[in-house]
């Protein structure tokens, strides 16, 4: 249940990541085309794309994971013999969930503060908040934390059993 229900927001966020950028394609044509042919960029260009980038990163992280798009050292995995594709699996899940655990904790406050106090971007015309961005870094970092924990738990339980986990297959073509 689950898995189905994390395929199901990673399809959504990679969806809405999708759209992002397919929109941000338009704001920098016109922002192109306002400089160079009426001398008049649209004002805050520079803020939304450097957001963006930030939100876009983070929408597309939990797909990244899910879809074993993350690299993989087969070299590396085949110096430990047979259990060696579960056995990284594992250690792979707990220190990329580790790592996105610490991105979650240490994003928490900011975000808080960002949301409290209004905190913006850009000057001017133009203000930018930035608590969407801290928030969307959160919420896909901690999408990305249930994933690797998934991953590993389906490893931990492979290797109990002796049998390979199908987290496994998706890395296997994703091999250096």
């Amino acid at each position: 249940m689950i898995n189905q229900l994390n395929e199901r927001i990673v399809r959504v966020l990679l969806a809405a990541a999708a759209l992002l950028v397919f929109s941000l394609s338009f704001l920098v044509v016109a922002d192109v085309i306002g400089r160079v042919v009426f001398s008049s960029p649209v004002k805050g260009t520079p803020e939304i794309v450097s957001m963006s980038i930030v939100i876009i990163c983070f929408l597309l992280a939990g797909y990244a994971v899910q879809s074993g798009g993350m690299l993989y050292a087969d070299i590396f995995v085949g110096l430990i013999g047979k259990r060696g594709p579960l056995i990284s699996s594992l250690l792979s899940g707990l220190l990329g969930a580790a790592f996105f655990a610490l991105i979650v904790w240490g994003s928490f406050e900011p975000a808080l503060h960002a949301w409290t106090s209004g905190e913006f971007e850009g000057e001017g015309a133009l203000r930018i908040p930035v608590w969407p961005a801290r928030f969307v870094v959160m919420f896909g970092a901690f999408l990305v934390v249930i994933i690797y924990l998934n991953q590993a738990l389906a490893s931990a339980l492979a290797l109990i059993r002796g049998a390979p986990p199908a987290v496994q297959q998706n890395q296997s073509t994703h091999g250096l």
